[in-house]
């Protein structure tokens, strides 16, 4: 992928004249594969904006089987390329907070259905025209190609396409490609969740909607611990019927989890690790609690020590998550609602957040607060101007917590995280709150502003106004 491709919030220099064309790196791969005698081991997908049906058999009789669309995607649902993604003001309301603007959200599934429909009618047209019905007969016919001749630009006319059309010949051995012959799911084999899931205690408890509590021993090769678990959940009561029923699962590991701890998690879910997770914890969480805190007996400082990996709670829309200890980059990157908090993390932290709120007892890396348009984070400041210089201005403000409900927030996760977590610093930030508090920014984005939490001018407001109504 690349060159034609991207997104209307990429700058133009990531649009135009970056990468190359798909048709070469395509062509490369697929004969470097080929003469490896790799081919059969592999799935090539191609993307970099492919438009038409067209665009698709070229594709395929260049050696991909798979094709990706995006950026005409969201054209179809209503995007019109506005390139202002980051402002939080999309004039037709796709990528937006703003109620006022998600209102002229003219998309809608149907349509996005329809453009691939008609994408579909042109491949099916394009290969009656070549003579063949099914699409896996044109995969890796690059002997198909011809170059036009008599091209009328400029340009174009003294190009050398022989690379593309020079192809290996496979019209005869198609052995390598993965049609319905050899294409299956794939599988991990028996993973953690399956044992979760057999075990009676915690199968009744998801049947009934009633609690269990347990404990297992974890490896970094269990990745996406609870997902399945969340996934049965989800289909016998929906996303809040579990936790609305009285059940509550609360699974304890200890060892060191592999990506995608809690994933997915649901409401009535506590998923806690003592020890450490890897990337992408608590990725789309959805309610539930994740808990991360060393083992008993550490001898390191946690506040001091990284136990979270990187992207951690990337696209979360609920719950709420606590680790004793530091994490890795873009921490609560794209968060709109979860509750989180964390004793430092590295660069790009709460990049665009758009919900929830995050506290950090401790440094942060560079570039924070990247395209957030919502939520509000706190982040402790034990050295002079620390918080000014990582904080990336172009949307966000700092203040400090200069409303009681702003202060009674922060205090209130800082107690949960202590209760749950154990956390020596939080402890000690709580038993001399007065002087605490003060050490605490608060980054607030425009959309935010008039939240109680962030300003004593909507409570006075509130309360004339409730005066004038008695």
């Amino acid at each position: 992928s690349g060159h034609d491709g991207g997104t209307g919030a990429s700058p133009l220099s990531s649009i135009k004249h970056a990468g190359v064309p798909w048709e070469l790196g395509l062509t490369e791969v697929h004969k470097t594969l080929l003469s490896s005698q790799l081919r059969d081991r592999v799935l090539l997908r191609v993307d970099g904006g492919l438009k038409t049906g067209w665009d698709v058999v070229l594709g395929a009789l260049a050696g991909a089987e798979e094709y990706g669309f995006g950026t005409i995607a969201m054209i179809a649902e209503g995007c019109i390329m506005a390139r202002i993604c980051h402002t939080n003001n999309c004039p037709v309301g796709v990528t937006t907070q703003k109620a006022a603007l998600r209102k002229k959200f003219p998309g809608t599934p149907e349509a996005v259905v329809n453009y691939f429909q008609f994408v579909a009618e042109e491949v099916r047209s394009v290969m009656a025209h070549l003579g063949y019905t099914s699409l896996d007969e044109l995969v890796g016919r690059g002997d198909m190609l011809v170059q036009r001749e008599g091209v009328a630009p400029v340009k174009t006319k003294n190009l050398d396409l022989t690379y593309l059309t020079d192809a290996i010949n496979t019209k005869n051995d198609r052995s390598w490609v993965h049609d319905s012959r050899t294409q299956v799911p794939n599988s991990n084999g028996p993973v953690l969740d399956d044992d979760i899931l057999a075990d009676k205690d915690i199968s009744a408890a998801i049947t009934s909607g009633s609690v269990a509590k347990k404990e297992w021993d974890i490896v970094n090769t269990d990745r996406t611990v609870g997902a399945r678990v969340a996934g049965v959940i989800a289909s016998q009561w929906g996303n809040k019927g579990f936790e609305d029923k009285g059940g509550n699962l609360h699974l304890t590991f200890k060892g060191s989890a592999g990506q995608s701890f809690g994933a997915f998690n649901l409401p009535g879910m506590t998923m806690e690790v003592v020890g450490e997770v890897n990337d992408y914890v608590g990725k789309g969480i959805h309610g539930g609690s994740i808990i991360i805190r060393p083992p008993p007996g550490s001898k390191f400082d946690p506040a001091a020590n990284v136990i979270v990996g990187n992207t951690a709670l990337y696209g979360a829309t609920g719950g709420s998550f606590f680790a004793n200890g530091r994490a890795g980059e873009r921490f609560a990157v794209r968060n709109s609602r979860c509750r989180a908090v964390v004793e430092g993390a590295g660069d790009h932290a709460l990049e665009y957040m758009t919900g929830g709120v995050v506290v950090m007892l401790g440094e942060t890396g560079r570039n924070v607060a990247a395209g957030m348009t919502g939520g509000i984070a706190y982040i402790l400041e034990e050295k002079e101007n620390f918080v000014e210089e990582r904080l990336n201005h172009e949307i966000v403000t700092k203040q400090r917590v200069i409303t009681k409900a702003g202060e009674e927030q922060l205090k209130g996760l800082l107690e949960e995280h202590a209760e749950k977590t154990g956390s020596p610093k939080a402890k000690a930030l709580l038993a001399d709150w007065a002087t605490s508090v003060k050490k605490f920014w608060q980054i607030v984005p425009p959309a935010e502003k008039k939240l109680p939490e962030c300003s004593e001018q909507v409570l006075e407001v509130a309360v004339e106004a409730a005066a004038v109504a008695a």
